[in-house]
């Protein structure tokens, strides 16, 4: 055979058997979802350079390269010095070791196999790689689900879509990386587990929590969400016995590997947060029970043993309970977690917490932002699930169920939803484009309408109608998630960009070139202060001690330093000696217009200051004008204007023209010319300021030698 070229057709294709044809189908698409998963997700390296982003992949980065250099035992016993001066942190006790052991092992086997990678570049790809894992999980589940169709259209989707690729673009280097390829494999084989009852895939779908547990705080998700699961299945009779196997092994296994992490320790049977899951694995033993006695005793007899059973068992595990709870050997919810059950918990009680942009509410737009046609396509696939309940797709239900709530709760969550998203909508998609396929299978010359058909003559038409209409969500879906991911998700907050008035790009590299200076022109023991926001960077880029970081753990600490950026010079001095600090660095975009600068943050720093003790004297009240706004001109208060953090981000600033038609001092994030210009610092004095004025470092200067005066 012969093509138009005058060469041999590739007939090998059809020579083929019909289910080897559709065995290469699949797996040829499933390679470019995994290849276009991969590649979308270099613009920000393409564009910039090879280089880690963000604030807390700086410490994943800087923990990674440690245990790739001094090996796994000194890695779990590092005691950090270098942060929360002077308290310092042990490293192996209080993080999740997971993505840097990832990363570690990667590395050791590319140099095992002669393939010389630097640690960096492993750590700046290790986020895309798996990304392309996760779109194979998500088909193999989505299967599991449905069928292989469904399985590809979910992969497609779930490779591009921008909820996703928001926590896993080159050089995003947290732990989220590998969690959701984690979470996904995890659920994958709990599904399995589910339909088999086979202690196989139980044991392995343990084991695929321990991987999570060690990746992600937010494997306690995981493990109410499970347990809730089954408690559904309880409920509309669904248990048996594959459940029972199912459940109490991956239950009983995943406890116990879960608490080899250092991290986690013990919380998985003494934590408020385990507890679900802890009371679900003893009803499945009371059900268990219950189905046994039933098929012992009489009806009239099981009743009656039934009620009493149910009323002290119901007594001693409420006192048990109850007694554990107030005796501290059942610890509370955390406040992350009372959080999410109550949005304003966090405002309300824990600023620290609130402060973080990350807990934020999520808006209606950021939902069609991150997930476009899956927002509309969601409730199409929860009615193809709905209308074939089975064990598997209750399960399905109830994650897209909770996780849209949570997503709602907190913007950081998204990135669980957008996995469910992707394979809901994959349902809805395959079973329509299925239904309607099959209309235009029908030949128009022979087409003959069966009984009771009559009602329904333009079958093909219609059919035509919706294909093309799902054709063209499915093309803007596309463009829209590379457009988000272009613009919106891959621009590294370490390196910042600009157009300038003739349309060329203006990079603005000040932060490193901050913490070069700082690297090169301080003593190694020098203790930096800034706000908790920089504090990784910090230690990773220019290897200075800091006082905190964005670990958040001690809240004393922080406020601590909220309350010397708040106070006057004379008060803020006092705190400075007192914490040996030597440097302080602040942000300030009032000269380029970046609005992420210390000013804007400034009245979480009087929140966070004034939460403790030693701030009380510290009000929010007093930074505002009589009219309750925050202004930094001539109106604002005078409290602020003379505050330390007004005088360091606006020292000389009120020489200095912004704009040429503005005074000087205009202020170009906040729209205003200040209000305080000629001033000096009296117990600081400026070490640096970078090219753009986007950091500024002041050096404390030592008291004054006794009889100067």
């Amino acid at each position: 055979m012969l093509s138009s070229g005058g060469k041999k057709a590739p007939i090998w294709f059809l020579r083929m058997s019909l289910e080897k044809q559709d065995t290469l189908l699949k797996m040829m698409v499933l390679t470019i979802a995994a290849i276009l998963s991969f590649s979308t997700r270099l613009f920000s390296v393409l564009r910039f350079e090879s280089v880690i982003h963000e604030f807390d992949p700086y410490f994943n980065y800087r923990t990674t390269r440690f245990l790739t250099e001094e090996g796994f035992y000194q890695f779990h016993n590092w005691f950090d010095d270098r942060a929360w001066y002077p308290l310092g942190r042990i490293i192996g006790g209080t993080i999740y070791p997971g993505l840097m052991v990832t990363s570690a092992v990667l590395y050791h086997a590319m140099h095992f196999l002669n393939i010389t990678i630097d640690i960096r570049n492993v750590c700046v790809f290790l986020a895309p790689l798996f990304s392309s894992f996760t779109t194979l999980v998500t088909y193999q589940l989505t299967k599991e689900l449905k069928d292989a169709g469904a399985g590809l259209v979910a992969a497609a989707m779930i490779s591009i879509v921008p909820g996703y690729i928001s926590r896993s673009v080159a050089g995003s280097y947290d732990n989220e990386a590998i969690a959701i390829f984690c979470m996904l494999l995890t659920y994958c084989l709990w599904i399995k587990s589910v339909k088999t009852g086979s202690m196989y895939w139980s044991a392995l779908c343990a084991l695929a929590y321990f991987y999570m547990v060690s990746s992600w705080g937010g494997y306690v998700f995981l493990i109410n969400l499970i347990p809730l699961h089954v408690l559904a299945l309880m409920a509309t009779g669904r248990f048996s016995h594959r459940i029972y196997v199912s459940y109490c092994t991956v239950y009983c296994l995943g406890t116990i590997l879960s608490m080899q992490i250092s991290f986690v320790g013990f919380q998985p049977v003494q934590s408020s947060e385990h507890m679900a899951a802890f009371g679900v694995f003893g009803l499945c033993q009371v059900h268990s029970f219950v189905d046994y006695v039933r098929s012992k005793l009489s009806s009239e007899h099981f009743n009656t043993l039934f009620r009493s059973l149910i009323l002290i068992v119901g007594t001693v595990v409420t006192s048990v309970g109850g007694i554990l709870t107030a005796t501290g050997k059942i610890s509370p919810w955390t406040g992350r977690f009372y959080s999410l059950l109550d949005p304003s918990y966090a405002k309300n009680n824990i600023p620290i917490i609130a402060s973080v942009s990350e807990h934020q509410p999520t808006t209606w737009s950021s939902f069609y932002f991150d997930l476009q046609m899956l927002v509309f396509m969601f409730p199409a696939g929860l009615y193809f699930c709905f209308s074939r309940l089975t064990d598997t797709n209750i399960f399905i239900i109830m994650y897209g169920v909770t996780s849209i709530y949570f997503a709602g709760v907190m913007v950081r969550l998204m990135l669980v939803l957008a996995p469910v998203m992707c394979i809901l909508a994959g349902i809805g998609v395959s079973a329509i484009l299925t239904t309607y396929m099959k209309n235009l299978d029908v030949s128009r010359k022979d087409k003959k309408f069966k009984k009771g058909e009559s009602n329904y003559p333009v079958k093909n038409e219609i059919a035509s109608a919706v294909i093309f209409m799902m054709t063209a969500f499915l093309i803007t879906y596309t463009f829209h998630c590379t457009w988000v991911t272009s613009e919106a998700y891959s621009s590294p907050s370490i390196v910042l960009s600009a157009r300038g008035g003739d349309g060329g790009r203006i990079i603005f590299d000040d932060f490193r070139e901050a913490y070069y200076w700082l690297r090169h022109n301080t003593p190694e023991d020098a203790k930096v202060m800034s706000w908790w926001d920089y504090g990784y960077q910090i230690t990773a880029m220019a290897n200075r001690t800091i006082l905190v970081d964005n670990n958040t753990w001690n809240n004393t600490h922080i406020s601590r330093v909220g309350q010397a950026m708040a106070s006057t010079e004379e008060h803020a001095y006092g705190i400075m000696r007192e914490l040996d600090v030597n440097y302080v660095l602040v942000i300030f975009g009032g000269l380029t217009g970046y609005s992420s600068d210390d000013i804007n943050k400034f009245l979480w720093m009087v929140r966070i200051g004034g939460s403790t003790e030693k701030g009380q004297h510290i009000k929010e009240a007093d930074y505002y004008t009589p009219q309750g706004e925050f202004r930094v001109d001539k109106e604002g208060s005078p409290t602020l204007l003379n505050c330390l953090m007004y005088k360091m981000c606006y020292y000389r600033f009120g020489s200095v023209y912004t704009e040429g038609s503005k005074p000087t001092g205009y202020d170009r994030v906040r729209n205003t010319e200040i209000g305080n210009k000629d001033f000096e610092l009296d117990v600081l004095e400026e070490a640096y300021t970078t090219e753009h004025w986007l950091v500024r470092i002041y050096k404390v200067k030592d008291l004054e030698n006794r009889g100067t005066k």
